[in-house]
């Protein structure tokens, strides 16, 4: 079981901006384009900032001389191509923006990662992360009969019922389901199977057979 990487989510060949673009022509892209905030590149095209919405509203009074390399926030919080996408939104909680520049090993960028591409996450259908639970957490990963545990998904929401043969395999499997992408909750109603007793406990119960009693 993996995470999709931000690879696979991320607007690739993005908007981006010289240190010398001017702060009209910033504002139009974000206009035009309709995002939020856009990478500032050198002209190699490694990220040195980001010109955000909040930058131009706290300038906005510096006029038509103001420039990206005025605006911008530096340096830039960036993405690689290979992480997961809960190490970017972790990132994104962390650091409190909305959109990470992605780039390559040379630091140019090669992308854009927005908080509504992670939301796209949430979009999945319902069938294919029952399937996945199924499949990959209980058969591939947990080694469980998938029969002995239904798995429902409505709208995100996963409810399993069912039974499993230890106690510890309850929270792992719901650690577990909550990590598949487009998950929203986990409603975990599995409950263990008592293990068979032993044939010394067995032995050992009123009534039973002493082993090794003289007769």
């Amino acid at each position: 079981m993996r995470h999709r990487s931000v690879a696979e989510l991320m607007t690739a060949n993005a908007v981006t901006v010289r240190p010398t673009t001017a702060f009209k022509e910033v504002a139009r892209l974000l206009h035009e384009y309709d995002i939020t905030a856009v990478p500032v590149v050198d002209e190699t095209g490694h990220a040195v900032g980001v010109v955000s919405e909040a930058d131009l509203l706290r300038r906005r009074g510096a006029g038509g001389g103001a420039t990206a390399a005025d605006l911008m926030t530096s340096p830039a919080v960036t993405a690689r191509p290979g992480w997961s996408v809960v190490r970017a939104a972790r990132v994104m909680q962390r650091r409190k923006v909305k959109r990470l520049p992605v780039v390559d090993v040379d630091g140019r960028v090669i992308g854009v990662l927005s908080r509504s591409d992670l939301i796209r996450l949430f979009l999945r259908h319902d069938h294919a992360i029952q399937e996945e639970i199924v499949e990959d957490v209980l058969a591939r990963t947990l080694r469980l009969a998938p029969s002995s545990i239904t798995v429902v998904v409505d709208d995100g929401l996963v409810t399993l019922s069912g039974t499993v043969p230890r106690a510890e395999l309850l929270p792992v499997i719901d650690r577990l389901c909550q990590s598949v992408d487009g998950v929203v909750d986990v409603d975990n109603r599995l409950t263990c199977v008592p293990a068979p007793p032993t044939a010394a406990e067995e032995g050992s119960h009123p009534g039973g057979t002493q082993t090794g009693a003289v007769p």
